[in-house]
């Protein structure tokens, strides 16, 4: 199912980065709207489609059976038809460390529509800077999603840090229909745990970021957990805090870097988990854009933020330019009272799966 009326956007539109390409490439297959994409990451130091870019381009072009032009590196212009939703297994290699968790976010909704189950292979990195890391889309993305209904197993084979890469990522997922779900409160604490992985770098890394977190939050030894990935997925370190609650895991990852020191990046992770636990959101700020395309496919969906992100927005809009729906962001009554975000799902029909 192919739509003569294909659908315009300006990529520098909201935050002018990836996030637009890739909920626009996931719902062009979803609806089999014909895309035209220009200004690519028009607000980036570097505009157009860099390598990651570039694979969600193509990931989405290959499950789709889609014609697409301008799909090459440095391009700020695509087009993109789409002619159907392939199931089965799909391998994609970003070629550098660029992001997997960024392909797997446009391929996600698409494979949760399809008709048969799928299996992922995807190459790259697995803990980058400006993008969820695999330990955030294990312990905070992908437990929403079953809580909506999603059945996604994700298995990391092999760990990769920028800039040297090499990582592999497993998904399986299983097809199947999303029900609505409101995350409006987070319910009772069930306690907080920290882990802090190094690959190449000593060990002593992970500990003093682990003694950190521990002084700061009071946590015991068992709540701590230092992981050796061995010399070839680094350098790197990753530090990530997990907080359970009934209702919700919120998770903060820091990345070492060399001009910071292992407390400095601990103390960064420990404010960002502080906001979080200190204001009246429920939904983090990173997980509240990635929620709105899967609620948009189970037919609505209610969520509370502390505030609302460019990429928030910049996906909102998105979906409203493929009228599918609208997304409202309504402030509370008072400064600490968060903002109410609603998604309002349209009964538009999506592409059939294997069409």
């Amino acid at each position: 199912m192919t739509s003569a009326l294909p659908i315009h956007i300006d990529g520098s539109q909201g935050e002018g980065g990836g996030q637009i390409l890739r909920s626009a490439l996931s719902l062009s297959v979803l609806t089999g709207r014909p895309l035209h994409l220009r200004r690519i990451r028009a607000g980036r130091a570097k505009p157009g489609l860099m390598r990651q870019h570039l694979t969600c381009v193509k990931a989405a072009a290959q499950i789709s059976a889609a014609d697409v032009s301008g799909a090459e590196i440095g391009s700020t212009e695509i087009h993109f038809v789409p002619h159907t939703i392939a199931a089965g297994n799909h391998h994609f290699a970003i070629g550098t460390a660029g992001s997997t968790m960024l392909v797997l976010q446009t391929l996600l909704p698409i494979l949760l529509h399809a008709d048969a189950p799928s299996r992922l292979t995807l190459e790259g990195g697995t803990h980058n800077a400006m993008a969820p890391t695999a330990d955030y889309v294990q312990h905070c993305f992908l437990p929403v999603l079953a809580r909506m209904g999603a059945r996604v197993r994700m298995q990391v084979e092999r760990p990769g840090f920028f800039p040297a890469g090499g990582g592999q990522v497993l998904v399986q997922i299983e097809p199947g229909t999303l029900k609505p779900i409101q995350l409006t409160a987070r319910g009772a604490a069930a306690g907080i745990r920290a882990q802090a992985a190094v690959a190449g770098i000593p060990m002593h890394v992970a500990l003093r970021e682990l003694t950190t977190v521990a002084d700061r939050f009071q946590l015991r030894r068992e709540h701590l957990q230092e992981i050796d990935l061995g010399r070839r997925a680094g350098p790197g370190n990753a530090l990530t805090l997990i907080a359970r609650f009934d209702s919700i895991t919120e998770v903060v990852t820091a990345l070492g870097e060399r001009r910071l020191s292992a407390e400095q990046v601990a103390a960064g992770a420990c404010d960002t988990l502080e906001h979080y636990l200190g204001s009246a959101a429920v939904v983090g700020e990173h997980l509240s854009d990635q929620l709105l395309l899967p609620m948009l496919l189970a037919g609505g969906g209610e969520f509370l933020i502390d505030q609302p992100s460019a990429h928030l927005r910049s996906n909102a809009e998105v979906i409203a330019a493929f009228g599918l729906g609208h997304v409202t962001i309504t402030a509370g009554p008072g400064p600490r009272d968060g903002h109410r975000v609603v998604v309002h799902a349209q009964a538009v029909p999506l592409q059939a799966a294997g069409a």
